[in-house]
């Protein structure tokens, strides 16, 4: 609809501005409805779009495209004879159209020969020095057979290779017989122009379609590198626990090919990612080989990988929260909080990491933009305080000096309810009823500094801790982000609590301004 906006560029008096002006018109629309839109695949349509009007060949044409509009507007009745000659060049424009048509429609063709009592056809790809094909091969027997084409690579984008293919020459090298790995160094050693003598498949080609964009939040780092089991190393995604994932195809239920978010633009190639059931079945595996041999850790082949392991052993440490499941990823959406439900604020840290210092500050400096839920205690009222607004006067969870102390989601939702922002600061534990219910909190985990740059903070506040208790905090902290770091959305290191405040001062107002990634049970 943007692009349907003709204007009279004739009737103006200056229409070089005008075009200038309605480009700027159409840049400032182009971004306003990129941020109305809350669908990845529409925003990255519009950003193609954003950038390819941005560009100064784009701007160019559009002033050439502009100035022949206005003289074609000014030009006089065509003449009889005029007229005829462009019926002429018309046809001989579409004469030519349908030759150049007819001529790629054969190249399109693959043409079939015989090669030794076999139906073979031939391809060629281009392909650039150091950069991976696309496609992936496998033995089978004596033979060498496509088995997967990634998105986004030369071969997938000819879509002249096809899964099962089997390959028998490569520039009028034969490669039957050939194990993978040298015909992977024979292809990665060519460019250019490579021809490739293959055996159809057997199997008909799918019907092209466009599948869905599942996004994930990986819950695991992962290093193609050290990963025996990817079927093409160059072709593997790295990525970090934490990373969102766009998983553009699962045609193979094991290895999944996705981009990292952020990365389309700059890695046109799809990388492989292991899938979800792939990947909790050799977890699973793995500890349990660990399990076994842990008297002989030293002979075993992913003995280096000790701390992973440990990693699962770190989610028992409350004897409250089981995990019923090896952790690999979560599909996630966007989400855009609405003006008048803000999303609560949990911060999470060790005892001593400032987490609730952080929080008190904000309290005060803005009480009327944040606002702290009313908790819940057994103790008995005092002189001073009112049921409902120092204490709720009930039983919840938590216990100090014999009376019991505790928020519930009730207290946070009333304090939502009223437009407000609910500032908590909760214990680990209570982040897993928080994040089921339907207050869609946002976790900001605050981490201590070092050691030294620590005590020097507590020292600040009149305290004089002991070097182990100082030791005792760091640890902490790294056990509760190896065991919850799943349900951080973002972390701050509380080495000066200026920076740490406007860094969480940012975070907040990034909600308003931007969508987030949720979990997509939420938004059911």
């Amino acid at each position: 609809i943007l692009f349907h906006c003709p204007l009279d560029l004739s009737l103006e008096p200056n229409p070089n501005h005008l075009s200038k002006r309605w480009l700027m018109e159409m840049l400032q629309a182009l971004r306003w409805a990129k941020q109305c839109l809350t669908d990845t695949q529409s925003q990255q349509d519009v950003a193609l779009v954003l950038q390819l009007l941005s560009k100064e060949e784009f701007r160019t044409a559009h002033s050439v495209h502009s100035a022949v509009s206005r003289q074609m507007s000014r030009a006089g009745p065509t003449a009889p004879l005029t007229a005829q000659a462009q019926g002429l060049c018309q046809e001989a424009l579409m004469q030519a159209h349908d030759g150049i048509a007819v001529q790629e429609l054969n190249e399109d063709k693959e043409p079939e020969v015989q090669y030794m009592g076999e139906t073979v056809k031939l391809v060629r790809l281009e392909k650039t020095l150091d950069t991976p094909l696309g496609a992936t091969v496998r033995n089978d027997m004596e033979s060498v057979v496509v088995s997967r084409v990634v998105k986004g690579g030369a071969a997938e984008r000819s879509g002249l290779l096809t899964e099962g293919d089997e390959i028998l020459e490569i520039n009028g090298v034969p490669v039957r017989g050939k194990h993978i790995n040298d015909v992977h160094d024979l292809i990665q050693q060519m460019h250019g122009t490579l021809t490739f003598l293959l055996v159809p498949s057997a199997q008909s080609k799918p019907p092209a379609h466009r599948q869905t964009v599942m996004h994930i939040r990986a819950y695991f780092d992962y290093d193609p590198s050290e990963d025996p089991f990817v079927p093409c190393r160059e072709l593997g995604l790295s990525f970090q626990k934490g990373d969102i994932l766009h998983i553009i195809s699962q045609d193979d239920p094991n290895w999944w090919q996705a981009y990292r978010d952020g990365d389309e633009d700059n890695q046109p190639l799809a990388g492989l990612v292991p899938g979800k059931n792939f990947q909790q079945q050799r977890e699973t595996l793995k500890k349990t080989v660990v399990d076994k041999g842990r008297e002989q850790p030293g002979k075993l082949w992913y003995a280096k990988k000790t701390k992973k392991a440990r990693k699962k052993d770190l989610h028992n440490l409350d004897s409250n929260t089981e995990y019923e499941d090896i952790l690999t990823y979560e599909e996630m959406a966007l989400y855009h909080q609405p003006a008048h439900r803000k999303r609560p604020i949990a911060l999470i840290g060790p005892p001593n990491s400032g987490h609730d210092n952080l929080r008190r500050r904000m309290l005060t400096i803005e009480p009327d933009k944040f606002s702290s839920a009313v908790p819940h205690t057994t103790r008995g009222p005092r002189i001073h305080e009112r049921n409902g607004r120092e204490y709720h006067f009930f039983v919840e969870s938590g216990e100090f000096e014999k009376n019991l102390y505790g928020t519930s989601t009730d207290s946070v939702r009333h304090v939502v309810n009223t437009g407000r922002i609910c500032l908590l600061s909760l214990h680990t534990r209570s982040l897993r009823v928080l994040r089921s219910s339907n207050l869609k909190p946002f976790v900001i985990f605050i981490a201590p500094p070092s050691q030294e740059r620590l005590r020097t903070l507590l020292a600040a506040e009149g305290k004089t801790p002991k070097p182990e208790e100082l030791k005792e905090v760091i640890e902490k902290a790294r056990e509760m982000e190896q065991s919850y770091g799943h349900l951080f959305d973002a972390a701050i290191v509380n080495g000066d609590p200026d920076t740490a405040f406007r860094e969480l001062r940012r975070l907040i107002e990034k909600l308003d301004t931007e969508p987030q990634w949720v979990p997509t049970s939420w938004l059911c």
